[in-house]
């Protein structure tokens, strides 16, 4: 009776297996964010990537001025972008085609702050991180998918200790929903410090209710974030330093555990810590580093959500900026803004490993990598 339970748990776990390579095997729309102010990009390009292969091909490019964010509703019916582009910067909505990929544009609104560099949404709204404004900003989604104009806007208005002159004035860098989503979570680069707000839907001009405020170390910027799969921990990267705070998360509250560093203790020059995801399967946490150092970092994710190093690797490119895992998990692009190219690792699901696929994709100035959810 136990073997035989034994081969049908081992036949499961096959087809298992079997179905996942299956439905992976498909194609996926792959949005790419870019800067236009250069002249090279035209905005928006959509790619289909053979999950396969680990190759794409261009289908669309979409006429956008200064994309630099972009995110895909979760019905798969919209998308959003921000459009930074200093006083003038707005936001996007466009219609989007899952089946395609294809984007309509709907409208454009004031971003309600400077320079927009990250943008999240729910069936509801459309929240957005103004960089340059210091600003949070908080736009309801119409029916037709359109936005509609700021049902609020939160203006953040501290400052820190950077010498090299970034931090004198508040720089929200980073928004995100929390996993039960019932907070929000800001980060702000020039303040050193992570906000957590309420979020109420339903109200008309209050969606946001400030909720508590995680302070850094002075002049370390913190800029990205990433939630365990099981919603217990943050991790959070530091611009300035490249340092990792992990924190535990509980009711929209941040506590300490612990900090890592990652680049060598003897590194000079600058780091400028661009991005941080985590693995699916909530193994490995993945970094990356900009400035001099232009690497990716890979971590074991203990089950105490402690991190182990792993190693770190080039990113075969300069100003690595957003990357992202496909839906596999079978491989990882690295969006190196200074080079105009997109690199294409295989990613090991078992050492959380990466190596070269040598495979590429040509764009001018990428910054950020959607995959269609």
């Amino acid at each position: 009776m136990l073997k035989s339970n034994s081969v049908r748990k081992s036949i499961a776990i096959f087809l298992f297996c079997c179905l996942s390579t299956m439905l992976y095997s498909q194609t996926q729309h792959l949005l790419v964010g870019t800067y236009t102010n250069s002249g090279k990009s035209e905005g928006i390009y959509t790619f289909e990537f053979d999950g396969q292969k680990g190759t794409a091909t261009l289908s669309q490019a979409t006429h956008s001025p200064n994309p630099s964010y972009l995110t895909i509703s979760p019905n798969q019916q919209f998308a959003y972008a921000v459009n930074e582009s200093g006083d003038k910067s707005t936001v996007s909505a466009f219609r989007y085609e899952a089946k395609t990929g294809a984007l309509e544009f709907l409208n454009q609104v004031d971003s309600e702050g400077n320079d927009p560099c990250f943008l999240i949404a729910d069936q509801h709204h459309v929240l957005v991180a103004n960089y340059s404004g210091g600003t949070l900003a908080v736009f309801k989604i119409l029916e037709d998918g359109s936005l509609d104009s700021a049902s609020q806007v939160i203006k953040h208005t501290g400052k820190s200790i950077d010498p090299n002159g970034r931090q004198e004035s508040a720089h929200v860098h980073q928004v995100k929903f929390t996993p039960d989503g019932k907070y929000v979570i800001a980060t702000d680069l020039g303040e050193d410090k992570v906000y957590t707000y309420s979020y109420h839907p339903k109200s008309k001009d209050s969606i946001l209710r400030w909720k508590s405020v995680y302070t850094t170390q002075a002049g370390s910027g913190p800029r990205h974030f990433a939630f365990s799969p099981n919603g217990k921990f943050v991790y959070l990267v530091h611009e300035f330093t490249g340092k990792i705070q992990t924190l535990s998360y509980k009711k929209g509250k941040l506590t300490f555990v612990e900090e890592i560093n990652t680049v060598a203790p003897d590194f000079k020059g600058k780091v400028d810590a661009a991005d941080i995801h985590i693995s699916a399967d909530g193994k490995f946490l993945y970094e990356t580093n900009r400035g001099d150092a232009n690497t990716i970092s890979v971590f074991a994710i203990a089950a105490n959500g402690s991190l182990q190093a792993v190693e770190t690797v080039s990113t075969l490119g300069k100003g690595p900026r957003n990357f992202t895992i496909d839906p596999s998990g079978k491989f990882l692009l690295v969006a190196n803004q200074s080079s105009d190219s997109i690199v294409i690792f295989n990613r090991d699901a078992l050492t959380g490993k990466l190596t070269d696929s040598r495979n590429r994709i040509d764009c001018a100035v990428p910054v950020c990598l959607v995959f269609q959810n």
